[in-house]
């Protein structure tokens, strides 16, 4: 089942596909459907048997005449991997042998077709194409073998980033430290650190969905191709199977330091691989270029975005 969230008459509702182009609405169908992804995630295989078993013969909408919001609207928390894509270890100069993690703000997602809105002082902005995982069950200190019982289904993020406010807010300065041999004494280390709350998380930097595709969708989710488009032209096509760190690890991991909760989002890093080694997705200036900027993972469907200066 791929199922995600519309607002129709200014309230939210919750849409089931039947194909890329056609899809269902539960309200229409049920009357005592779900009011929102977190019902469905807490009914578990049951609700989606129910759901599943409402389709047929249903009255049908066409995916671009609704207006898409993000499938789970407030997340309690979207953690994302950074720097996890093993075809780029090259890159990497100096780093830690886990994942690294940042939170981006609920505030920051917007639905498919919602415009990307940007002010001339952002400067450089580039898309980060990316699948990430809906946790169904929640937990505390998650094993790696029982990683994927907790997981409901995965969706499609566009992990928006600016390079001008990240150098921005980049601090070259001198960290306290206790000295190594008098620890009520402090020596100072010379460091460098960036926080990635403007140059990740300004708002409408997330665009994601429309699909929730469920587990049962996706028996692998290592196998899927992943591209990203930039006014109908292939500017990525890499694989999930080059993320360094896989969904198992990844629960048992962040699971170690923050309790997850049934809804929480867990973005699994960008997919960087050019197509055809043609240009970078960090040329992709959309600040300058405009859109459309369009993702699509196979199993899941495409996530499509304008453009729009402030």
């Amino acid at each position: 089942m791929k199922i995600g969230t519309v607002q129709i008459a200014g309230a939210p509702q919750l849409a089931v596909a039947l194909n890329d182009q056609q899809v269902v609405l539960l309200g229409e169908v049920w009357a005592e459907a779900p009011r929102d992804m977190l019902q469905v995630i807490s009914g578990g295989p049951a609700m989606a048997a129910s759901i599943e078993g409402l389709l047929k013969g249903a009255p049908t909408h066409a995916v671009d005449a609704l207006h898409w919001l993000p499938p789970i609207p407030r997340p309690g928390k979207l953690t994302c991997l950074a720097l996890n894509n093993s075809a780029n270890k090259d890159r990497i100069l100096k780093g830690p042998a886990h994942p690294a993690l940042f939170n981006k703000p609920a505030s920051s997602l917007i639905g498919h077709g919602q415009p990307i809105r940007l002010r001339p002082d952002y400067g450089r902005v580039h898309p980060e194409p990316e699948l990430a995982l809906i946790i169904g069950r929640g937990g505390a200190d998650i094993s790696a073998a029982a990683a994927y019982e907790h997981v409901f289904g995965y969706t499609i993020i566009n992990d928006l980033t600016s390079p001008t406010m990240r150098t921005d807010d980049t601090f070259h300065y001198r960290a306290i430290h206790p000295k190594q041999d008098e620890p009520q004494a402090i020596e100072y280390i010379d460091t460098w650190v960036s926080y990635p709350g403007r140059y990740k998380g300004a708002d409408t930097f997330g665009p994601i969905g429309p699909w929730i595709a469920t587990r049962a969708e996706i028996p692998d989710p290592h196998v899927l191709t992943v591209r990203c488009l930039h006014q109908g032209r292939v500017i990525t096509e890499d694989s999930t199977q080059n993320l360094f760190y896989k969904v198992p690890e990844v629960i048992e991991f962040v699971s170690y330091y923050m309790t997850l909760e049934p809804g929480d989002i867990i973005s699994l890093g960008t997919a960087l691989k050019s197509a055809g080694g043609g240009q970078a997705i960090q040329t992709v200036d959309l600040n300058a270029l405009g859109g459309p900027i369009a993702v699509s993972i196979s199993g899941i469907g495409t996530l499509s975005n304008p453009v729009a200066k402030r």
